[in-house]
Order: structure tokens, then sequence, then C-alpha cells
């Protein structure tokens, strides 16, 4: 039976390994082996990973690969790709090749906000608050000038505090609601530090304020923290072409495409079980950009799939038409991104990545960002009302079965060749394999 342990943090990485290997693997060695094997020779540069998190026993890493060709406002980009799923960096650079030559992805930045609230509990006379704020509002931005001076040299800060009354959803709860512009820094610890700051200084002016009474003085805080959901924080990005342009066939056969195109858009505007998968698709773009830009996928995850629900059911992001012979395609995503601090100053492939983009500003990254993750629908979409979605992503699942399955080179090489014609399936791929080992 594996006991509690105590002090596992203080243990060095040797001891970490060896404990989880002793108590929860069936092959303490094997486990061992393939732990280290993932260590970086560099040790300063191995140090630095294990700084990065706590408890560190090994670094886990992705394939980063590169989509070529993406021209996003007449400039060429090569975008670097961190993800493990086979098919979403060829369906990435095969959009971006295809645009290419019809004008290529057009974006915008719809705005640049973000969000954050301190969330408070006032059991007193709704008015009363309201002109307490009012008088204590000059007071907030002037308590927080310490953390914002370095901001507002660049141009950003605190863009605005309101007081919003959330009483009819939660008894007693309040909040103020706070804007920033944090240009190229995400701008998380800066939020934060503003909120805490602000959180402060409404308990201090609570409890000096004259028209309180002794209970309403008592503002009880119950937190202040940044908000992942960034509707005003939001770039555009599309494409169009004729639709004759749309396809490399007649005319009739691309009128039919361009069609069931914005017939499975629609669907997926309406449909939540279709949407989720379809913006999945999309974010398989958007995710493996961020990862290897250094940012926060997670946080960028929750407030894509809360826009996604903005009018009150979840529905696609993308949207498709079809005009006066005009195709068209285009994406509004909300991105909170950030170029400086984090792991954009630490990581060396953050560094590469963001050099291979040009050095970016976060707006450019949001540009960059959103055109793979309109590229990547728009590749799925095509996919799926022409051929199907398993042709293109099998043929390029198919190493990774070979690899399961043991296969040398030379075996990969003639299995490639014979796939090139023939339908890719699991048990097609074992079959196949089979017969060339027993040949």
């Amino acid at each position: 039976m594996i006991t509690p342990i105590q002090g596992f943090s203080k243990l060095s990485k040797d001891e970490k390994i060896n404990w989880i290997a002793s108590n929860y693997t069936h092959n303490t060695q094997q486990t061992k082996e393939v732990l280290k094997v993932y260590w970086n020779s560099d040790a300063k540069l191995q140090k630095l990973h294990d700084e990065f998190i706590e408890n560190t026993i090994t670094n886990y890493y992705l394939p980063l690969g590169i989509a070529p060709n993406f021209l996003i406002n007449n400039k060429l980009y090569a975008v670097p790709m961190a993800i493990e799923e086979s098919s979403v960096v060829a369906a990435a650079s095969k959009a971006a090749k295809f645009w290419l030559t019809r004008g290529g992805f057009k974006t915008t930045i719809l705005g640049t906000e973000k969000v954050g609230q301190v969330h408070f509990i006032f059991k007193g006379d709704e008015k009363k608050l309201e002109s307490f704020f009012t008088a204590i509002k000059p007071v907030l931005f002037n308590d927080s000038d310490s953390i914002t001076t370095s901001m507002k040299k660049r141009g950003g800060g605190i863009t605005n505090i309101e007081l919003r009354n959330k009483t009819e959803d939660l008894e007693h709860y309040y909040q103020l609601h706070c804007t920033f512009e944090t240009l190229d820094a995400m701008g998380a610890n800066f939020i934060n530090s503003c909120l805490e700051q602000f959180a402060k200084t409404l308990k201090r002016e609570a409890l000096a304020y004259t028209d309180f009474s002794d209970k309403e003085k008592n503002i009880e805080v119950v937190m202040s923290i940044l908000s992942n959901y960034v509707p005003n924080c939001v770039v555009r990005a599309e494409v169009s072409c004729t639709v004759e342009e749309l396809s490399e066939g007649n005319t009739e056969d691309a009128q039919h495409l361009a069609e069931k195109i914005v017939q499975a858009v629609n669907i997926a505007k309406i449909e939540p079980y279709r949407a989720v998968t379809h913006n999945k698709g999309i974010m398989n773009g958007i995710d493996a950009v961020i990862l290897a830009t250094g940012n926060d996928f997670r946080a960028i995850e929750a407030g894509v799939h809360a826009y996604a629900s903005r009018n009150g059911k979840y529905s696609s992001l993308t949207n498709a038409s079809v005009d006066n012979g005009v195709f068209k395609f285009w994406l509004d995503v909300p991105l909170a991104l950030g170029t400086v601090g984090g792991l954009t100053n630490l990581h060396p492939l953050v560094k590469t990545a963001l050099e291979i983009l040009q050095k970016p500003s976060a707006t450019e990254l949001m540009q960059i960002v959103a055109a793979t993750g309109l590229a990547q629908n728009f590749a799925a979409v095509r996919s799926l009302v022409t051929t199907g979605i398993q042709e293109g992503h099998m043929k390029m699942h198919l190493l990774n079965i070979l690899n399961q399955l043991g296969a040398t080179d030379s075996e990969k090489k003639t299995l490639t060749a014979h796939f090139k014609t023939n339908t890719v399936t699991h048990s097609a791929v074992v079959t196949a394999y089979n017969n060339l080992k027993n040949d």
C-alpha cells in the first residue's frame, strides 16, 4: 500500500523520480530511463526548464512544425505550430497555400480591451454605494499609480472602473468591473496587482465614509482577479475569392462547393453538437500557435468558448457567405496575447518562434493566430463537404500506426507507397504490415 509522502517538493529530482517509479509504476528501471532520456543535455537549459514549474521530473515536449506561405495583410509568414495531432500542420499549410494566390488573409483588430473584477458583498443601501463609488473612483486610480506608471508611459494602463450591481443574480453581490490596455504584454500580473490595490482602497475608504452605517462600512471583498473572458479584445480574419476560384473544377462544381461550405457553417451556427467540434478544429490551429509562442492556451480556450456562447447558445465562430459570385469566409475571435513577459523572455524555443514570426507585437500576433485558426477551419470544412475528413487525416496518421507496430524505415517506405492508392484504416495498416512481414 502506498503511503502519503511528506516534503516531496524538497527532494532532489533524482529522489522524486525514484519515489514515483518505485511506488507508482510496474517497471521501476524502465520508468527511470524514460524520464531521464528526456532531460536536456545542456545542464543550464535543463535548470531553466526545471524552474518553470514545481516538482519537475523531466521535460514533456511536443513536435514543433512550420506552416509556410501564410500571406496576412500582404506580409508573408511561416507560422510555428506546437501540436501532437496528425494533419493539423498539413491542413493549415494547405489552406495557406490555397489562399496565397487568392489575396491571402485580411485581418483587423476590433479591440484590445482586457478585463478584471473586484467581487464584493455589500449589505446596505444601493444608492449610498453608488454615491460612495463616485466619490472614491479618482482615489482608485490614484492609489494604483505606482503600479501603472511604467505601463502608462508605454501608452497603456487602466481604461475604466465601473460599479456593477449583480444583486438580482446573487444577494448582496456587487463588483468593480475594470478594463485595461496592456499593449504587448498579456498583462495578467499587472491587472491582478491593480485589482488587489482597488480592493484595499475599497475597504479602507468604506470604513471612513461617513454616509455609511457601521454595517455598510464592512464591505467584504470576496476576490480580486482578472477575467479570461475578453469580448472586447477581438480580431477578425477573413478570406474571399470569386466562386470560380474556389474550385479548380468547372463553375458549376465551384458554386456547389461554395454553397455546401456555407451550409456546413450554418449548421454549426444552430447545432451545438456540431459547433463544438467545428470550433475545436479552429482551436487546433489557434492553440498550436499559442503554445509555440509561450502564451496561455487554457485561458484562450476558456475565453473563446465563452465568446461562442455570448448570444445564449453555443455556436460557430466562423461565418461564410456567397454574394454576387463572391465567396467569403471569416472569423471573429477574442485573443488576449502577449509577446513580452512570461515565457516569451525565458523559453529559448518561444524566443525562436517569435523571431520566425518576425518579432510581432501583441496585436500582430493576434492577427497571425486568428488567420491560422481560420485556415484550419477552412481546410476542415472543405474536406468534410468533399472527400470527408478521414481520408486526409488517416494518411497523416499512417506513420503513427506504423511506429506503434515497430515498422522499420524500409517497411514504412513500402507501406506509405501502398497507401497512396489505398484507404487508410487501422485494421488495413495492420493487415498490410503483417502481410509485408510474412512475404
